[in-house]
C-alpha cells in the first residue's frame, strides 16, 4: 500500500480493519507525523520555518498567510487540507485520517480536537476504525477547549463556542454550544458585516 492508496481508503469511508494492510500503513504515516510534530514543537521556529515544517507534515503546500502557534498535534499529518489565512492556536490535535478540511480564514482555538475516527460498535471489532472527514468552512472560528467529531461540517462564517462538543453538522453564520452543541443564535447583519 502507499500513500495515495491509503488515503483513497479512507476517504472512502470503509472501515479500518485492526491488523490490516491499511491499519499497518496508518502506523507507519504515525511514525512521521510523530517526528516532524517533535520537530514544530521542540523548539522556536520562525513563521517561515513553521510553515515549511507544516507543509512537509500534510505533504502539500500551506499559503504565506498559514498562523501556527504550537505545540500542535496529529497522528497522520496526510490527510490536512488548509485554505488561506487560517491560524492555528496553541495545543490543538488533529486525527485526520478521515480528512480535515479547513477553509480560508478559519481560526482554531486553544487546544482544539478534531477528531475523524470513531472505533467499531461491536467489542468483537473494537479495533477497527470507521473515518469521517470533518469540514470547516470559511472565516469559522473554533473556540478553545472544542471538540469536533467525525463526520462534521461547520458551515461558513460560524462561531463554535469554547468547550463544544459538536457532534452534528453546524449551519452557516451561526453561534453554537454547548455538550453536545446546538444552535445559540445566528448572526444578525450587523455582525455580518
Amino acid at each position: 500500500m502507499d500513500l495515495e492508496a491509503f488515503l483513497k481508503h479512507l476517504s472512502s469511508g470503509k472501515p479500518v480493519q485492526g491488523g490490516s494492510e491499511a491499519h499497518l500503513f496508518m502506523h507507519g504515516v504515525s511514525q512521521e507525523a510523530l517526528r516532524i510534530t517533535a520537530q514544530i514543537n521542540g523548539s522556536y521556529h520562525s513563521p517561515q520555518e513553521l510553515r515549511a515544517l507544516f507543509s512537509r507534515l500534510i505533504g502539500q503546500p500551506v499559503d504565506e498567510g498559514f498562523g501556527l502557534f504550537p505545540p500542535f498535534y496529529t497522528d497522520c499529518g496526510k490527510n490536512i487540507h488548509i485554505g488561506k489565512n487560517v491560524f492555528i492556536n496553541m495545543g490543538c490535535k488533529f486525527q485526520d485520517q478521515g480528512g480535515i478540511f479547513i477553509g480560508d480564514g478559519a481560526l482554531i482555538g486553544h487546544n482544539v480536537v478534531l477528531a475523524t475516527l470513531n472505533h467499531a460498535i461491536s467489542p468483537k471489532d473494537r479495533g477497527s476504525m470507521v473515518p469521517a472527514a470533518i469540514h470547516i468552512g470559511k472565516n469559522v472560528w473554533i473556540g478553545s477547549n472544542a471538540t469536533v467529531l467525525p463526520g462534521v461540517t461547520v458551515g461558513d462564517g460560524a462561531i463554535v463556542a469554547a468547550g463544544a462538543v459538536v457532534t452534528r453538522d453546524v449551519p452557516e453564520n451561526t453561534i453554537v454550544g454547548g455538550v453536545p452543541a446546538s444552535v445559540i443564535r445566528h448572526l444578525t447583519e450587523e455582525e455580518l458585516q
